[in-house]
C-alpha cells in the first residue's frame, strides 16, 4: 500500500467521529504522493521545487499518474503549486480506485432514511488491516498527515517525529496549504453573509 491510500483508509475509518472536508483530504493526498515519490527516488526537492528523476514505473497506478504529471523541465513546480494542481479532486480519484479494486463497497441506506442514496464503506481487506497497523504504530508520516487534516490529535511530548528533511518540507507545505484553504473558506463565508445582509436590507 501507499501513504495516500493508507491516509484515505484511515480517514474513512475515522469519518464517523471526525468529519472531514474533501478539499482538505485532497491536499493531504497530494502531499502524501510527493512523500512516496521521494521515498521511491522518483523526485527530489531543490528548495521547495519538485525535481523529477527517471525511475522505473511506479507499482501503484495513481502514483504512476502523479509521477507522469510532474513538470519535467526547469523551472520546476513548487510544492505549493503541486498541492493545489494535483490535489484538485484527488480524493475522488482515490475513492474510485479503491472501489474499482474491491476495497470499498456501496451500502444502501434503510428505507426509512430521508435519503436512500448508497454510501461507500470499507470492506475488511489486507489493505485496510495494513493501514490500521500503520495507524496504531504511530508511524510519523501518516500521523503527521492525519493530524494536519484533523483526524488525529497533534503529536505532543516524545511522539516520534519526521527525521527526513525533504519529507518535513512537504508536511510543512501541506500545513500551509490547509491554512490557506481554511482562510479562503472563512472569507467566502463572510462574503456570502455580507451579500445576504444586503438583500435583507441590514
Amino acid at each position: 500500500m501507499t501513504t495516500p491510500r493508507d491516509l484515505l483508509i484511515a480517514a474513512m475509518d475515522m469519518a464517523a467521529s471526525r468529519p472531514l472536508e474533501r478539499g482538505n483530504l485532497s491536499l493531504a493526498l497530494a502531499g502524501a504522493e510527493v512523500i512516496d515519490l521521494l521515498s521511491a527516488q522518483a523526485v527530489r526537492l531543490d528548495g521547495d521545487q519538485i525535481v523529477p528523476s527517471h525511475p522505473p514505473a511506479m507499482a501503484d497506478r495513481l502514483l504512476d499518474e502523479a509521477a507522469s504529471a510532474l513538470v519535467q523541465q526547469a523551472p520546476y513546480e513548487s510544492l505549493e503549486d503541486w498541492l493545489w494542481r494535483r490535489g484538485r479532486g484527488l480524493s475522488t480519484a482515490y475513492l474510485d480506485a479503491l472501489e474499482a479494486e474491491g476495497q470499498l463497497t456501496r451500502q444502501r441506506r434503510p428505507r426509512w432514511m430521508p435519503s436512500r442514496a448508497s454510501r461507500l464503506v470499507l470492506v475488511d481487506s489486507p489493505a485496510r488491516r495494513e493501514a490500521a497497523d500503520r495507524w496504531t504504530s504511530d508511524e510519523p508520516v501518516l500521523a503527521a498527515l492525519a493530524a494536519a487534516i484533523g483526524i488525529r490529535d497533534k503529536p505532543i511530548g516524545d511522539s516520534p517525529s519526521v527525521a527526513d528533511e525533504a519529507v518535513a518540507t512537504v508536511l510543512a507545505a501541506v500545513d500551509d496549504a490547509l491554512r490557506d484553504l481554511e482562510f479562503q473558506r472563512q472569507r467566502r463565508a463572510l462574503d456570502e453573509a455580507a451579500f445576504d445582509n444586503v438583500w435583507r436590507g441590514e
